[in-house]
């Protein structure tokens, strides 16, 4: 007992003995075995150069703050359960589509040579080909994409699909949730998708609670949660916009459901200008029919209850995604409708204002490809595809987006197309709402003017298009931004369009841009203060992560 006692006694010493220099050498050993661990697998996973250089710098100038920020959000894990159950929707849509005989995925034979190439990217990842035959028309003014969208909800005979990453429940908005209750309750079937975070107060709303009353399906997309953040990134985001009625009639762009005469008003950056394309078809198969597929599928993944359902109407149903297949001759009486002759100018009024808004007129025939892109599902399709179609462009290069943070290989991509004569523009806001991204933004300047790349700064409002137009014959449409984020984190949509009339609309949507923009100069740009030019380049490490 005595001899116990006393080796107990002599722990005790030992242990008090140890000085704070031992512990420190034993944390010290502890943070070298840590950061090498951690480095070993950043550079391991990442394989994109850039974002592995920005996590190692975080990691050794930060080493707490960057541990557990690379824990929480430094892969991008969307999830083991949602990924299983978007596979199983995936598989559930595409054992109907082979049932019933709809083929997603040809189509090349009507591209010139040129961009077959180019599509193959497109099709192999997301399993959407080439399609034709559509009436599209461009919508550049809120009121407009309001008033045809209200018009058309009205107007739906069976469902309507709404897929957004914001809804702010204000101004316009209103009336196309009036719209919604009212189509729910004349017996339609209206289910919407939205963003869990981009939504957050709407899902705290009384508009969002009026919806569900009236029938409609609300449905949260990737929901947060402190416990859920060990198994996923929280900031893995949906940020699709697209919207489907009776399966014939889409919408995709750069619009959220949000009015800007109120969204965001604080943030002093004037008000977000974006765009929108609505296409039509009475093909068995076309863009809207892939948009209902990409929109079902997404609400299937979202829980088990959903997929439940969506396995139960699919093993039940016959003819097209989602309901009753109609009569092709109910489909060509309600386009004809639809797409009558439209006036050429939408007069709308505000207060004791009249304004006199120019519409675009259908253009018939299009030809496009719809490209749904998500983090470990579909690789990088979009960006791949993008760099693909910078190398092939001849003639010009125009990009419109609201936040550009690219990485090597872009704007690589952009110099050596202007080195080599195209004529390559980039339209941007002059001010964003993102302190970090502006001056990220700004580093990328000196090179690309340097190469003789036109940066034209947009001085209307945020200019929040995401649009990419290639000579006068390809066009990427939708709601991808020139960002790292939106290539490789956020579920985004693009379509590609084939038809110089289409692409004419978007380049001439473009041109007014420019009307309204500063052209930003070599000279001008070199006069900044050193501090300026140090703070750029500090942020534009970083890039890869914003």
């Amino acid at each position: 007992m005595e001899a116990n006692i006393e080796a107990l006694a002599t722990t005790e010493q030992q242990i008090a003995a140890w000085s704070w220099t031992d512990f420190a050498g034993l944390g010290l050993i502890v943070h070298i075995v840590l950061m090498i661990v951690m480095t070993l697998r950043i550079v391991s996973v990442q394989r994109n150069i850039g974002v592995a250089i920005a996590w190692i710098a975080i990691l050794f100038t930060l080493p707490v703050f960057g541990l557990i920020a690379y824990i929480l959000v430094g892969e991008p894990m969307i999830g083991r359960r949602y990924r299983n159950r978007m596979d199983q929707a995936r598989l559930l849509m595409n054992e109907m589509a082979q049932r019933e005989r709809l083929i997603f995925d040809e189509g090349q034979e009507v591209l010139s040579e040129h961009y077959r190439g180019v599509s193959q990217i497109g099709t192999r990842w997301t399993g959407f080909g080439v399609f034709s035959d559509h009436d599209m028309q461009l919508l550049t003014h809120p009121n407009i994409i309001f008033k045809r969208l209200i018009d058309d909800i009205n107007a739906a005979k069976r469902t309507i699909l709404m897929e957004f990453y914001i809804i702010y429940p204000k101004g316009q908005v209103l009336d196309v949730i009036k719209a919604l209750i009212a189509a729910a309750q004349r017996g339609l079937e209206c289910h919407i998708l939205i963003d869990s975070v981009g939504s957050f107060s709407f899902f705290n709303s009384a508009e969002h609670r009026k919806l569900e009353k009236a029938g409609v399906f609300v449905h949260q997309s990737l929901p947060v949660g402190l416990f859920k953040t060990l198994f996923k990134r929280s900031d893995l985001r949906n940020h699709r916009k697209i919207v489907v009625i009776d399966e014939y009639i889409g919408y995709i762009g750069s619009f959220n459901l949000v009015d800007p005469k109120f969204f965001k008003q604080d943030k002093d950056v004037g008000e977000w200008i974006d765009v929108a394309i609505r296409s039509v078809s009475d093909n068995e198969i076309s863009i809207t029919t892939a948009m209902a597929k990409v929109v079902v599928t997404d609400i299937g993944a979202e829980n088990s209850d959903n997929l439940d359902a969506l396995h139960q109407r699919v093993n039940s149903y016959t003819r097209k995604l989602y309901v009753r297949h109609p009569t092709i001759n109910d489909i060509n009486s309600r386009i004809k409708v639809l797409n009558k002759d439209i006036e050429p100018f939408e007069q709308t009024s505000t207060g004791s204002m009249s304004t006199i808004i120019p519409q675009l007129p259908i253009v018939k025939g299009v030809v496009a490809q719809l490209i749904p892109s998500a983090p470990q599902v579909t690789a990088h399709v979009i960006y791949n595809t993008l760099v693909t179609i910078l190398h092939r462009a001849n003639k010009r290069i125009r990009i419109t987006t609201p936040y550009f943070v690219p990485d090597e290989a872009l704007s690589g991509a952009l110099v050596t197309a202007a080195k080599r004569g195209v004529e390559v523009t980039l339209i941007i806001p002059e001010k964003v709402d993102s302190f970090l991204v502006q001056h990220a933004s700004q580093a990328y300047y000196q090179e690309l003017l340097e190469a003789g790349v036109t940066i034209a700064l947009f001085k209307g409002g945020l200019l929040h298009a995401k649009t990419v137009v290639i000579d006068d014959d390809y066009c990427l449409f939708g709601t991808v931004n020139i960002d790292m984020r939106s290539f490789y984190l956020n579920m985004e949509v693009s379509l590609a369009i084939y038809t110089p009339e289409m692409v004419a609309q978007v380049a001439a949507c473009q041109e007014s841009y420019l009307q309204s923009c500063r052209f930003l100069g070599l000279e001008e740009w070199q006069q900044r203060r050193d501090y300026e030019r140090l703070f750029d380049n500090v942020v534009r490490l970083f890039s890869p992560l914003l």
